[in-house]
């Protein structure tokens, strides 16, 4: 079984794994938008991703990360979060991918994250696995951590032969 997980925002990521092994691991795909050069999703990218990695005679689990809004976060930044969660709900539905939700406390949780920094999780998945470290050098691959993380989840938790 393929899962997607889906660290989903413009500055999320996405972990493909099959068998608990991760396969890809992609930044979330974005493109500018208008005057200012404002950043939102590819979503013609997003399915190319999805197609390009799954196939039809294959069981796949999406599984993102179900998020609020925040007390402190603007509107606009909120519009766009909702946005780009949206549309990644949308591409699911039009590939006929089924879709599972995890709030971050959950899967936070269940690899002992809660309360430790947002770097932690990048520091998990490379202990967990060691050749994804170059991948995973940077802060901002946090997020594609989480995104590993949260398809590890799904299938240590809803997934049973």
């Amino acid at each position: 079984m393929k899962v997607l997980g889906i660290d989903p925002g413009l500055s999320g990521a996405i972990a493909i794994l099959e068998d608990n092994k991760v396969i890809s691991l992609f930044d979330m795909p974005v493109m500018s938008e208008g005057k200012k050069n404002k950043r939102q999703l590819n979503s013609a990218q997003l399915v190319n991703i999805i197609k390009q990695n799954t196939s039809n005679d294959e069981e796949i689990a999406v599984v993102v990360e179900q998020v609020n809004a925040m007390p402190g976060q603007g509107v606009t930044s909120m519009f766009n979060f909702g946005q780009t969660f949206g549309a990644i709900k949308g591409v699911c539905a039009a590939l006929e991918l089924p879709i599972f939700f995890v709030r971050p406390s959950k899967w936070k949780k269940h690899f002992e994250l809660i309360n430790s920094s947002k770097d932690a999780s990048r520091t998990k998945v490379i202990e967990m696995y060691p050749s994804l470290s170059n991948q995973l050098s940077k802060k901002k691959d946090v997020n594609k951590s989480d995104a590993v993380l949260i398809a590890r989840f799904y299938n240590e938790t809803r997934y049973k032969d």
